[in-house]
């Protein structure tokens, strides 16, 4: 056990936030967090961190349990380069080394047999005892698989006090999944990462063996990552076994019972009271109305099941029917200060389509999108009739002096002010949001606000870049639903996997400088990259032993017969030299192992000299082999 809570209950200023939270987080665990924005998220991390403590009932935390937190924009400053600080995590394994060489050049200098010498052949086999339990050979190693895999191998020497927000944020990831703690709890760890970093951190994550506690909101994260979901609802934890898709399941199956339950409950609980009321005064039913009056009273009357709050509702339409093709992009080229993002870029979007644009941080996708809304570049055409609506991810089409009420009534002065509050009311901004200022909102509320501003538009051409952002999983679902019953077209930005397979029927990707358009879903897209790639790699492999082809129906050269042969001869060598390498690197490992070589820093010593150059003989034996088979 790591951590669990029995009866806890915490609030502020007098207002219950949670209740009668109990769970249990074990070794290995898989949980994703998930609940409406405001349930007590971060209240409930705060109060696992030892940064809250309950009002009511106990929290247990394994002592000295090492945990590591990943707030929700949670990076760092510092002036080391990226390397540096992460080299500061095996600070240890470095001093190891360190030492471990100084205390080589001692022994060698030290006069064999003397005590001098004993001493520092024990310290030399305690620190290899050390290094080998830590792996401390593979530090530099384990830092560059990390750092390449979340997209920092050209960041090495780059000062972290001079990156965004968003690499910080990356880094300090990276930092905990070298730290390797006990329990790793993240929030919103997908945030400012593309598809190809979200790949190789659900793979690295799969491989972790600490327990993980997650809060996101990427629910294509939680599929691939967590095996059980805590759902926070009304000041209560509810815990599903399995992933998102499975929770979904289970939270409308145990719904549906619950209400079930009650309704059958209601309507005995009302047959009995109607029996009571109509015979309890009747000389010759008094008696049996009592049984009942009894009964109803050791009847545990079934609370009646809590609805989740109803998420924000989004409805788009329009009144222009356009012509077939909505847009035409033909020999694009786009460039960002001297660095060209798209050259020779091509691709058209057919009326009704809902196309994703995918691909790396970095490839042009949110400047594709603003040179297609510019609408001032010669190789982007709208089509006749075609009337563009826009979403920034940014929302900086928001005055943020305005108020919430102003901001959508004042780009449509004619309408009513009830008219403007529905509106408003629908995405669940409710009345005592209409006077708070844009400035003062949440990254929720003034997404929400921003849709609100977008859906009133009535373009029949919407155009969204990462419209899922700040969203919780109700508004995103409610979000998905109202654009697959748009028939319009759209054209969307999102790192959101879930979200473009629920929506896109075309995916449009931006890579090496170029756009690439493939017709059908997101899994589908996906399992074609997947073959794709298997097919190049099958033939990268058949091509590597392949000879010259034979000439004239089969006929080879002497010089060619020869050549194969010497091949195949080689192979033979390469078999039994890795063969005779694999023993000797067994038996020697076995060696290291005996009592008698440990105390014998001679003998130690030249045994695992012998090892290193064993293991770097293989290396080059296999790549040799490699090439050749």
């Amino acid at each position: 056990m790591l951590v669990s809570a029995e009866n806890m209950a915490f609030g502020f200023a007098g207002s219950p936030l949670l209740e009668k939270i109990d769970f249990t987080l074990s070794e290995g665990d898989r949980v994703g967090l998930i609940g409406p924005n405001g349930e007590g998220k971060t209240t409930l991390i705060r109060l696992i961190l030892s940064e809250l403590e309950p009002e009511d009932g106990r929290i247990f935390v394994k002592n000295g349990i090492r945990i590591g937190y990943l707030a929700q924009n949670g990076g760092y400053d510092s002036e080391n380069t990226v390397f540096e600080e992460m080299k500061e995590i095996f600070a240890e394994d470095i001093r190891a080394l360190d030492s471990l060489r100084e205390t080589e050049k001692k022994i060698a200098a030290a006069e064999e047999g003397s005590d001098e010498y004993r001493a520092l052949s024990g310290k030399y086999e305690a620190l290899n005892k050390l290094i080998a339990a830590r792996d401390s050979y593979r530090y530099e190693i384990r830092i560059r698989t990390v750092l390449n895999g979340m997209g920092f191998s050209e960041f090495y020497n780059q000062r972290i006090s001079t990156m965004s927000g968003g690499e910080k944020t990356r880094l300090k990831l990276c930092r905990l999944l070298l730290e390797e703690p006990e329990l790793l709890i993240l929030d919103e760890p997908t945030n400012h990462l593309d598809i190809k970093t979200l790949f190789w951190l659900e793979e690295y994550l799969a491989a972790f063996r600490g327990a993980i506690l997650t809060v996101s909101h990427d629910r294509y994260f939680l599929d691939k990552i967590v095996k059980e979901i805590y759902e926070l609802e009304n000041g209560r934890l509810c815990a599903f076994k399995g992933n998102y898709t499975k929770y979904k399941l289970l939270k409308a199956e145990k719904n549906a019972r619950l209400l079930k339950e009650y309704e059958k409950q209601q309507e005995e609980i009302a047959h009995l009271q109607d029996y009571v009321d109509r015979n309890l005064v009747r000389a010759t039913t008094a008696k049996s109305a009592l049984s009942r009056v009894k009964k109803l009273e050791k009847m545990e009357v079934l609370e009646k099941p809590k609805l989740p709050p109803s998420p924000p509702r989004f409805s788009f339409s329009y009144a222009e029917r356009p012509y077939e093709r909505v847009l035409e992009v033909a020999a694009l080229e786009l460039k960002a200060g001297e660095r060209t993002l798209l050259k020779d870029a091509s691709f058209t979007v057919m009326r009704g389509e809902k196309c994703a644009v995918v691909g790396d941080n970095g490839t042009g996708k949110s400047t594709l999108v603003r040179e297609i809304v510019r609408g001032k570049n010669p190789a982007v055409k709208a089509g006749r009739f075609v009337k563009i609506a826009c979403y920034d991810q940014e929302n900086a089409n928001l005055n943020p002096e305005n108020t919430v009420l102003g901001e959508l009534w004042e780009r449509h002065v004619l309408w009513e002010q009830t008219k403007v509050r529905n509106i408003l009311a629908q995405v669940k901004l409710d009345a005592d949001d209409m006077d708070k200022k844009v400035k003062m909102l949440s990254g929720g509320e003034r997404a929400k606000l921003a849709l609100a501003v977008f859906e009133c538009e009535n373009g029949n051409f919407l155009i969204l870049d990462e419209p899922t952002n700040h969203l919780d999983l109700p508004a995103r679902e409610s979000l998905e639903d109202a654009l697959k019953a748009f028939d319009g077209t759209v054209l969307f930005v999102s790192h959101d996997r879930y979200f473009i397979q629920a929506l896109a029927g075309k995916i449009v990707e931006l890579a090496d400088g170029k756009i690439a358009e493939f017709k059908g879903t997101y899994e589908e897209y996906n399992a074609c990259k997947a073959a794709a790639k298997e097919a190049k790699e099958a033939e990268e492999k058949a091509a590597l032993p392949a000879a010259p082809k034979p000439k004239d129906g089969g006929y080879r050269t002497k010089e060619e017969r020869a050549a194969e042969t010497k091949k195949r001869l080689r192979i033979k060598q390469l078999e039994e030299e890795i063969s005779a390498l694999e023993s000797e690197e067994s038996d020697i490992n076995a060696q290291l192992a005996l009592p008698e070589i440990a105390a014998d820093y001679a003998r130690l010593s030249e045994r695992c000299k012998r090892l290193e150059e064993v293991k770097a003989d293989l290396d080059n034996l296999y790549e040799e082999y490699e090439t050749l088979i």
